[in-house]
């Protein structure tokens, strides 16, 4: 078995194709100044406004950083949410060329209003989503489909990234995938809410709590889970399912029956497991890419994702911090990894 860490180098150059809903994550910091005459609300002197890739921007952002040379599809509007997230992942290395726009469509945006006092701490007090509702137009759609077919033959694997903003259509998925299948590259999804119309993907990411929603019921006991992992990848028909289980680590299920338990290697600094997810898909999905079997793909993802939530907010994580973390692990036994 090659060493985790030979693999993350091996990472390098990879070009994973995201495709999905492109979410800028604002960030509008004050300071409370005193309470408005106008009504009983804090008034907040203006600080900074920072732009952070969320959804799928943050598969590609992470996947930038842990070494790879990721292509961004999707949407974003003609705003400075749309610029923001084009200039952060382009200043990463990642392609942005086929982040199309939408007249009228605004990009998805979810803003934080940040507040904190001379002696408090600062945080969250209001959120303000924007979408659009309204479906795709048929030229859209076909637009996204063609950057895809574009660089179909050059590509080392593909992430699907729903978040329910609407950019994975039902035709649109089908016929990414159906491409993907004929063409060998190997498939990812992550989706928030429609895991079960993703038949015929090759890997499936999904947290407990998504899961469980996915097969219609709580999930209490391991037994539970592992039956509901199990029904999960027949249902999808494809090669795995990744289930992050926040403090108990990751499980993977493999088509041929095998279940491997892969524990979080230190659980004393868990500060925000906000884009965790995001930064696992990437690192899984490269890690594939650059040979790993699907259980050391995973393990990789763990530890990055381990990385991820050390952090504070939507966070990505590098291939030489990565590096760090797995070769201090390595050289010991398999116990930390129980199969």
């Amino acid at each position: 078995m090659k060493e985790l860490t030979e693999i993350v180098t091996q990472m390098a150059g990879k070009r994973i194709l995201v495709i999905g809903d492109m979410i800028a994550d604002i960030y509008l910091e004050g300071r409370i100044a005193r309470i408005s005459r106008e009504a009983p609300v804090l008034v907040l002197e203006y600080e900074r406004e920072r732009v952070v890739a969320g959804g799928a921007a943050n598969v590609v952002n992470n996947a930038a950083t842990l070494g790879g040379a990721p292509i961004a599809v999707g949407l974003v509007g003609d705003d400075r949410g749309g610029e923001g997230l084009k200039a952060i992942l382009r200043e990463n290395g990642a392609q942005v060329e086929a982040l199309l726009t939408e007249p009228g469509r605004p990009t998805i945006a979810k803003t934080r209003i940040v507040a904190g006092g001379r002696e408090t701490v600062s945080q969250q007090i209001v959120r303000v989503d924007r979408d659009s509702r309204a479906p795709l137009v048929p030229e859209t759609e076909t637009a996204l489909e063609a950057k895809v077919t574009e660089v179909l033959s050059e590509i080392d694997g593909l992430i699907l990234s729903d978040y329910g903003g609407g950019v994975l259509t039902d035709g649109l998925r089908r016929r990414v995938i159906d491409g993907c299948r004929r063409a060998g590259v190997a498939t990812m999804v992550d989706s928030r809410y429609a895991i079960r119309q993703f038949t015929g993907v090759d890997y499936v990411k999904q947290n407990d709590t998504e899961l469980a929603a996915a097969v219609g019921r709580t999930l209490s006991t391991e037994a539970e889970l592992r039956l509901a992992g199990r029904e999960l990848l027949d249902r999808i028909g494809g090669k795995g399912v990744l289930v992050t289980r926040g403090a108990k680590g990751m499980t993977l299920f493999e088509a041929e029956g095998k279940v491997t338990d892969i524990p979080v290697p230190d659980k004393s600094e868990v500060y925000d497991v906000s884009g965790a997810g995001d930064t696992s898909v990437a690192a899984f999905m490269l890690a594939l890419a650059a040979g790993a079997s699907p259980v050391e793909a995973a393990r990789i993802a763990n530890v990055a994702a381990g990385i991820a939530v050390r952090k504070l907010g939507t966070a990505t994580v590098s291939a030489a911090e990565l590096c760090d973390v797995l070769g201090k692990q390595e050289g010991k036994t398999d116990e930390g990894y129980p199969g």
